[in-house]
């Protein structure tokens, strides 16, 4: 038995005559008579009485009537799914963002322009640091991720430069640096430093460390905090001051003064976009795509 069969069957059925079904479905008749004779032969019963005036569906042709529109209705959805599917038009994709990047406009742009291209599309947004992240990427529990690298040769994965940050200071509202700025790092040498962990994002960390020792500036870390938001936390509390992704002063934060000094300004901190090559999803290509226009 054939889906095309079943279409001709029900051709048959709906107009109500073998001429006429012929017609709709721009087969010949003796063809189409043909393959009516062969779904019967294949399923062992008649599916038509013939008469002088017509043919009438038998019992077993009144069954078939119903379970045959379900059959192609079926049909056509799954044709209709799998082409989406194919066309990463439906399906779920998961991406990692490091956490002060979720109000940054590219980003926002990214994850804004995806939504309104591919609506149907589950999407899984994690705010995560980088080096979980990279891990996740590692073993394939991401999708993509939107990170600190150093470049894009990375094992396993593919990277395209998504943004050029730089770092900036964050000290408290109160503090008498938000009255009188410093003007370079060595005037807050002697000052409370709230500080992240290197295995948050080796990447981040390493960097910013070199640039620092080029500077022979050595930080007096009295604090550390979880990810980049508890560090701006600590600093509103006035537990000490910050040295943050600059992309971090995108979201305003109650209590926290946002400084840029020439020597952070100096030290790019690059911002990758990156994924696996060898995962086939086709809703992955598509925010692949748009990530690297």
């Amino acid at each position: 038995m054939e889906f095309r069969q079943l279409h001709y069957f029900l051709a048959v059925v709906e107009e109500g005559s073998v001429s006429a079904a012929s017609r709709r479905v721009h087969v010949a008749q003796p063809a189409l008579t043909r393959q009516i004779r062969l779904l019967e032969e294949d399923l062992e019963t008649r599916l038509f009485e013939r008469h002088a005036r017509g043919m009438r569906l038998t019992v077993a042709g009144r069954a078939l009537q119903e379970e045959a529109r379900e059959l192609l209705d079926r049909r056509a959805r799954l044709r209709t799914r799998l082409w989406s599917l194919g066309q990463g038009v439906i399906g779920r994709v998961s991406l990692g963002v490091t956490v002060t990047h979720l109000w940054v406009p590219e980003v926002a742009g990214l994850l804004a322009g995806y939504r309104d291209r591919y609506p149907q599309v589950a999407f899984e947004v994690f705010p995560l640091l980088s080096g979980p992240q990279l891990e996740r990427l590692q073993d394939g529990s991401l999708d993509a991720g939107i990170l600190y690298l150093d470049d894009d040769t990375q094992p396993g994965l593919e990277a395209r430069l998504l943004q050029r940050d730089h770092l900036i200071l964050a000290v408290p509202e109160r503090s008498p640096w938000a009255a009188e700025p410093p003007t370079r790092l060595q005037d807050v040498a002697n000052a409370d430093f709230i500080w992240g962990f290197r295995e948050a994002s080796p990447h981040y960390y390493d960097r910013m460390q070199a640039h620092f020792r080029h500077l022979d500036f050595q930080p007096r870390v009295v604090q550390y905090g979880a990810d980049n938001i508890a560090l701006l936390g600590m600093v509103a509390a006035g537990l000490g001051i910050a040295i943050l992704p600059a992309a971090s002063s995108s979201h305003p934060m109650p209590g926290v003064r946002f400084l840029r000094l020439p020597e952070l300004d100096a030290c790019e901190m690059s911002l990758w976009f990156a994924w696996r090559p060898d995962n086939d999803s086709p809703a992955l290509h598509n925010l692949v795509a748009l990530a690297t226009q």
